[in-house]
């Protein structure tokens, strides 16, 4: 069967500009996994998510997207149907069965309801079909995650990359595995994951910790480092998160 492209479309009635206009990012982006084989539509969400505020990855099939979930699972998963080999439907319900927090919304070019109703009844959480306006994509993965905000008791966390917290347990994540630190070593990686690619000053991360006017050993801050790169890094003498930035404190990439 012909797959229907996004492109069927002109480009200028496919991209209003409102969406996309650039805001000030106050909290680590969403991550959204883009499974889609035809690699022309796939770049053009790709692109279009990017645009709005997302942090994106793309694939081609679902062995690649099954393996990327596992690798480091998405906040969203924008997901087609029509792939080649394992079809969305099986991608989607062994997504489910790794983890219900993950964000699903599938494409197809097909309108028939049967579809429809078997990707909902597998725990996909929304349904568009193609060719659709990029602006609606944007507003429905809003709308599915803060619905889905809404059934977790509306529980606060930040995420950037594999590293997560939740401040209603006050836990964290490297990955799906938890990361046990002190009070103070969460406080620190919730200041890197509020900003992410910011260099953070040595004062600004004293301040974080130990409140204005702390007069301690700076000492004090690059221990407390050492010992959350030793709790999140594959190698903490060679950090590819928690970075140093000589001369003039930390970053988190």
């Amino acid at each position: 069967m012909q797959k229907t492209t996004l492109l069927s479309h002109r480009f200028k009635d496919l991209h209003p500009p409102s969406p996309f206009a650039a805001k000030p990012r106050v909290e680590a982006p969403i991550s959204v996994l883009v499974v889609e084989d035809e690699a022309i539509t796939r770049k053009f969400i790709h692109r279009c998510l990017e645009k709005a505020g997302f942090l994106v990855r793309e694939v081609a099939d679902g062995e690649e997207a099954i393996a990327a979930f596992e690798q480091e699972p998405p906040q969203v998963v924008i997901l087609d149907i029509m792939l080649p080999g394992m079809d969305g439907f099986e991608v989607c319900r062994r997504f489910r069965e790794s983890r219900d927090d993950t964000a699903i919304l599938m494409l197809t070019a097909k309108k028939e309801d049967e579809s429809k109703i078997y990707g909902l009844e597998l725990g996909a959480d929304d349904y568009m079909v193609k060719p659709f306006n990029p602006g609606e994509l944007v507003a429905r993965i809003k709308a599915v995650l803060r619905r889905q905000d809404s059934r977790m008791g509306a529980a606060f966390s930040l995420k950037y990359k594999n590293l997560r917290i939740d401040f209603r347990t006050q836990k964290a994540f490297n990955g799906v595995s938890e990361i046990d630190l002190t009070p103070q070593e969460f406080s620190l990686l919730a200041t890197f994951l509020e900003n992410p690619g910011r260099i953070l000053t040595r004062e600004e991360l004293t301040e974080s910790l130990w409140g204005k006017g702390h007069h301690g050993s700076s000492k004090s801050l690059d221990v407390c480092v050492r010992k959350l790169r030793e709790k999140t890094e594959d190698d903490p003498s060679h950090p590819t998160r928690l970075k140093t930035a000589r001369g003039f404190g930390y970053i988190c990439e």
